[in-house]
């Protein structure tokens, strides 16, 4: 008899996981492998072609999730990319946050853009757009063109497109597909964003097919978006914004599928982030802007997760005060895992003076990346680290002008640091045994000697590692914890950022008392005000590092801790379970007494009566949201609509109508689990 089977995987920044789930939501195997940033496809192969060779031979859909856009976002990683930008003005420009992640000559203002009510504001200028389209073409791995009030009328938006395709051919991201709302600085970082992610999204697919064809699978692959829906491959290439938080919403329904926990605080400990999301009857809460990613707030639909640079390969750093960083390096006890020479390295550094350089060396990533625009010596160097780690203290002697190069060459993706990270301090204090702990003692003794003489920080004695791999794992519990109640603030109240973090810091020192005894402050018998989380909501944890820091987590906030069996594949496993889901909204507004007009793409309908308006409106989205779920993959599509209005109550006129959304959700069964008797 011929079984059903779904293979999951999930590839993140530190490990790439691959599961063989049957229909039921059983697991029947599950592998994990280091993920190979510099061939996605030999991580990815060797955790796949280790399942056995009879289930995946019966594999009917391929489900793949990602942690890699959102890792992107919290690391300032991505393609090259353009942003074109009809109709903004110099303040919307630097509202948005472009300058923070693009040079300014990858930004480009032209004229055009229309009026909230999708008028022409100004005449699109095609000569100077083709002018910036081919100046960048071979350049860049992609184009963001967002326009203002595109969401209104999305003409020049199309247009643009079309012009960048015909004189570059090269994909682009427009606005309006990735945004319904308004709010032009946000829609052009998520649009430029969006652009960045397109290269390293095609790379994994692209390796994910590799490895399917060479184990023989031909099932249909289809991919996690940010709300946990499943798409195909095409429409996950078209908007690959839609992944941001593909990881996450996969650990949430791995999550609560492998725990039968419904109502939970969901923790997910990767090697990059930490995304913490509120489940209720085991699911996540949906929204169009509720998600956070680090300091980002993308506009678009996703879970409500917090994301926050806070993993296992974080590196811990002086910056005023001990702090963990957002930046993503290699652990010292990985890297003389992977590279055993190191370790004589590290005890020739411990047996010298203290520097700022020690535990720090060079690793390549992406050999098979394009380096045609490096220059010469950056490109001598990029071999040189092809060939193994460069050790930074010893090129300042010997090579200083490279160590200038190096940073160069990480800031554009190519090269990645090693440092002492809360995973080496998890090896020091017993709690991992993944790799190599001789290593992890060293490198905390050299680190921990960095911060008291160069720095001024700690008063461990010289040749201890305990004493500060224990603090930095009370740091990394301290921050997980400030997390949960700011993701928990987050899902019942709604302030602004000053607001919340104000509130958040509060009841984190009523909680925690700022303890480390697990002894909440707001809990004795004395207190009049009490603190505490809802006894019939667990930490539910997943992730490689659940283990080594939830329990202590659980213990301060006073609250019970789950980590189910398959916890650390929990992503991969998650990514099985999703149906595929469309959302389509459309737009009608009264602009003036007895007009009212219905906006979805190009130009606007107008009516002189809200009951016809709003009957168009709802078979747009209808249809729209139908179409749109069976591209991305959907079969047996149901779509229910939801209406949202405003109204004033005017002194003469009585309640008046001023807007609508309607929203129509498409969700449907993968076309390639239906089977037809």
């Amino acid at each position: 008899m011929t079984k059903h089977y779904r293979l999951g995987i999930d590839t993140g920044g530190t490990y790439t996981d691959a599961v063989i789930v049957d229909a039921a939501g059983k697991v029947l195997s599950a592998n994990k492998q280091l993920t190979t940033h510099g061939d996605l496809a030999n991580g990815i192969s060797e955790a796949v072609a280790s399942l056995p060779s009879d289930m995946l031979a019966q594999v009917q859909m391929v489900a793949l999730s990602t942690t890699l856009s959102t890792n992107s976002v919290v690391e300032g990683r991505g393609g090259s990319v353009c942003v074109l930008l009809p109709g903004y003005d110099k303040a919307q420009v630097q509202k948005s946050g472009l300058f923070e992640i693009l040079d300014s000559d990858c930004i480009n203002v032209i004229n055009g853009g229309h009026s909230a009510t999708g008028e022409e504001v100004s005449k699109l200028d095609i000569v100077e757009a083709t002018r910036i389209i081919k100046k960048h073409a071979d350049k860049v791995s992609a184009y963001a063109v967002s326009s203002i009030f595109a969401t209104r009328n999305t003409a020049h938006e199309f247009e643009l497109r079309a012009l960048i395709q015909e004189l570059a051919n090269k994909p682009v991201a427009c606005g309006h597909q990735l945004a319904h709302a308004l709010g032009a600085p946000r829609r052009a970082l998520t649009t430029a964003l969006n652009a960045r992610m397109i290269q390293p999204i095609q790379l994994l697919i692209a390796a994910v097919d590799q490895t399917l064809k060479q184990v023989g699978i031909s099932a249909p692959m289809m991919i996690v978006n940010g709300d946990g829906s499943l798409v195909n491959v095409e429409m996950a290439l078209a908007h690959p914004i839609a992944t941001i938080l593909s990881g996450p919403a996969a650990s949430v329904s791995g999550a609560c599928a492998l725990s039968g926990i419904k109502d939970a605080v969901v923790v997910d400990i990767g090697g990059t982030t930490t995304d913490i999301a509120i489940a209720r009857g085991g699911k996540a809460q949906r929204s169009h802007d509720g998600a956070r990613i680090g300091d980002w707030k993308p506009l678009v639909d996703a879970i409500r997760v917090c994301a926050v640079g806070l993993g296992g390969d974080s590196e811990v750093r002086f910056n005023g005060k001990l702090a963990i960083e957002q930046r993503r390096v290699v652990p010292m006890s990985l890297l003389v895992h992977l590279y055993p020479t190191v370790q004589s390295m590290l005890e020739k550094q411990w047996k010298g003076l203290s520097t700022a350089r020690q535990n720090k060396f060079a690793i390549a990533l992406r050999p098979d990346a394009d380096t045609s625009e490096l220059k010469k010596q950056e490109l001598i160097v990029w071999q040189a680290m092809l060939e193994g780690p460069l050790e930074i203290e010893a090129l300042a002697d010997s090579n200083p002008t490279w160590g200038r190069v190096i940073a160069k060459l990480e800031r554009k993706g190519l090269a990645i640091y090693s440092g002492f990270t809360p995973t080496d301090a998890a090896h020091v204090l017993g709690l991992s045994k993944h790799w190599n702990k001789d290593a992890a003692v060293l490198g905390a003794r050299l680190w921990a000697r960095q911060m008291r003489y160069l720095y001024g920080c700690g008063n461990w004695e010289i040749g201890d590692e305990l004493g500060p791999s224990r603090q930095v794992f009370d740091l990394v519990v301290s921050k997980i914890c400030e997390q949960i109640i700011d993701a928990c603030l987050h899902q019942q109240v709604n302030l602004n950022d000053k607001q919340m973090g104000l509130l958040r810091d509060v009841l984190t020192k009523m909680i925690l008392a700022d303890n480390t005894d697990g002894k909440p402050h707001g809990n004795s018998a004395a207190a009049v005000l009490q603190v505490q989380f809802d006894k019939g909501v667990s930490i539910v944890g997943v992730g490689g590092s659940a283990p080594d820091y939830l329990p202590e987590v659980a213990t301060r906030l006073g609250m019970s801790l789950h980590i189910p069996e398959h916890a650390s594949t929990a992503n991969a496993i998650g990514s099985v379970f999703g149906d595929v889901m469309q959302l389509v909204r459309v737009v009608v507004i009264q602009p003036t007494n007895g007009v009212f007009m219905v906006f979805y793409q190009d130009t606007p309908l107008v009516f002189d009566a809200l009951e016809p308006a709003m009957t168009k409106a709802n078979e747009i989205a209808t249809a729209a949201a139908m179409d749109a779920a069976a591209l991305a993959g959907g079969v047996d599509i149901e779509v229910s609509v939801e209406v949202s209005s405003d109204h004033v109550k005017h002194d003469i006129d009585g309640e008046l109508f001023v807007n609508a959304t309607v929203t129509a959700t498409a969700v449907g069964m993968p076309a390639c689990l239906k089977v037809v008797a």
